[in-house]
């Protein structure tokens, strides 16, 4: 029956619903569109708000096709575009280690959906019951390059924000007439 490619769905695919339910609405603890807006802002990502509205469809949208076994190559694309994104904008200059906010936990993922992607959802999916099954290599690649292919357009004009520079420390006052030093 393929029970585990039906848990890793839906673990990953609910997980997926819920972190794009975090930017569009504000559910699970999350900031909503207003809040991950002025987070995307500071990564550059302007205007911040219509992209944490486009992570969050594309997240909660993927998750949701995801878990249900439907058009898992689509599932897999958008999955991997917003997590290509992430890399790209937030975790790749840290290296490939998460302990070091790295791009190893989004490679992963991405990595997850794209095999799902190739093997199929299983017997117990939407797309099993519609006769609508895609799968296979092909299938796959497509969602790579439709992933990384979607997350290239969005950042086409995108650049790093400089770093803040550190405040200079204030000068030491120094003592008074007739203070010790």
């Amino acid at each position: 029956m393929k029970l585990f490619i039906l848990v890793t769905r839906l673990i990953l695919g609910g997980l997926f619903f819920g972190h794009g339910a975090q930017k569009l609405f504000g559910w699970f603890g999350g900031y909503g569109p207003d809040g991950t807006g002025g987070f995307f802002e500071s990564l550059g990502l302007r205007p911040g708000r219509q992209h944490a509205m486009t992570a969050g469809a594309a997240e909660a949208g993927g998750g949701a096709l995801l878990a249900a076994g439907l058009a898992t190559p689509a599932a897999a694309a958008a999955i991997t575009g917003v997590m290509s994104t992430a890399i790209h904008t937030v975790h790749r200059p840290n290296g490939p280690w998460v302990t070091d906010n790295g791009w190893e936990y989004p490679a992963v993922i991405i990595g997850t959906v794209l095999t799902i992607a190739e093997a199929g959802p299983g017997p117990v999916s939407l797309d099993a019951a519609l006769g609508t099954e895609r799968k296979g290599p092909g299938w796959a690649l497509a969602a790579l390059i439709a992933g990384v292919g979607g997350a290239a357009v969005l950042l086409r004009d995108w650049e790093r924000p400089e770093p803040e520079p550190e405040p200079e420390p204030e000068p030491e006052a120094a003592p008074a007439a007739g203070q010790p030093a």
